[in-house]
């Protein structure tokens, strides 16, 4: 006779017959759960070395930017006054010729031939007229001298801020590279397209410069956190553009730009953080991709990576992977992150 079965015998029978039955309905097992990218198998201390340079590289870029615009308004400047300058001269010269022929006595023995009265008053507010046209002339010469003087050192000054400037972006490029390629990474061909829609540009101050912005309005990914302004702008203008599909932005770090609420990660699938992306997924995350670089510079961009490579400004696509899932070789979504 068969041993009567135990409680929990019966209720692992009778799970198992539910599961079974779902699986016949459904047509297979279920789906496995879209984890987010978490750390992303990042290199903490590359990364932290790629934001640095990237920082300093955007500085000097807009500096650079700032000046080399002033040096041109300059040029057009210092243009306007030498080209005032030779009619100037030619009026000085005419003044100094007369006065060298008629004797700088004449103009008061002028007044002392006068015949009457209204003759005198006539000649004095003739050589009183005269006087001041030459001394404004005179005056308006040495002033258009010293605008040029000025204004060719001030192109001169332009020219040596714009030579130290290049040389610094040219070392952070060699200090982002330098890091990439003791993290094993080397050049490659990337995601561009000149094709890409044109965003509008995010605002800077005054002086052409992206100003410091706190994590301070609310992540639209619902995660609870807060991002920056300008990731905010950044991440409207790829909604507007077509690029919808699940995205997370802030999330507890301790390093990094999304706990700053300065990054993103784009899903190139539709319903979250899947496998490797193929196809239609992969077709969308290169847009997406080369959509950010295309406007790297009216956003405020400050890298990017997507399928085991990696955007700097200044070196474009390089080689880089972390480890062992799609999350970490970023195989199935597109991270920014925002200066």
């Amino acid at each position: 006779m068969p041993a009567t079965a135990s409680p929990r015998r019966i209720a692992a029978s009778l799970l198992a017959v539910i599961v079974a039955a779902s699986l016949l309905v459904a047509g297979g097992p279920p789906a496995p759960a879209l984890a987010e990218p978490g750390d992303e198998g990042h290199n903490q201390q590359l990364i932290q070395n790629l934001e640095a340079a990237a920082r300093g590289y955007i500085d000097a870029k807009t500096a650079l930017d700032v000046s080399t615009k002033r040096q041109a308004e300059l040029r057009i400047q210092l243009a306007a006054v030498e080209k005032e300058l030779g009619p100037l001269r030619a009026k000085v010269g005419d003044f100094a010729a007369a006065s060298y022929q008629s004797g700088r006595l004449s103009g008061f023995g002028a007044l002392l031939a006068s015949a009457n009265p209204d003759q005198f008053l006539d000649r004095a507010a003739m050589l009183q007229e005269i006087t001041y046209q030459q001394d404004q002339a005179i005056g308006r010469l040495t002033a258009a001298e010293e605008r040029v003087k000025s204004d060719k050192a001030a192109v001169d000054a332009e020219a040596a801020k714009q030579a130290k400037l290049s040389a610094d972006m040219k070392a952070r490029m060699k200090v982002a590279e330098t890091a990439i390629i003791k993290a094993g990474g080397g050049s490659a061909t990337g995601y561009l397209d000149p094709d890409s829609p044109a965003a509008i540009p995010a605002p800077r101050d005054k002086n052409g410069n992206w100003p410091t912005e706190r994590c301070s309005v609310d992540d639209p990914t619902k995660t609870g956190g807060c991002i920056t302004p300008r990731l905010l702008h950044a991440y409207n203008e790829a909604r507007k553009n077509g690029y919808t599909r699940f995205t997370k932005c802030w999330r507890t770090q301790s390093w990094g730009e999304h706990p700053r609420g300065r990054a993103c990660d784009f899903s190139s699938a539709k319903g979250g953080f899947a496998g490797t992306a193929t196809g239609g997924d992969l077709t969308y995350g290169n847009k997406l991709a080369a959509f950010f670089i295309r406007n790297a510079s009216s956003l405020g961009v400050l890298y990017v990576i997507w399928f085991r490579k990696i955007w700097f400004p200044g070196l474009g696509w390089r080689s880089y992977s972390g480890c062992c899932d799609p999350s970490a070789s970023h195989t199935n979504h597109v991270h920014l992150s925002m200066y």
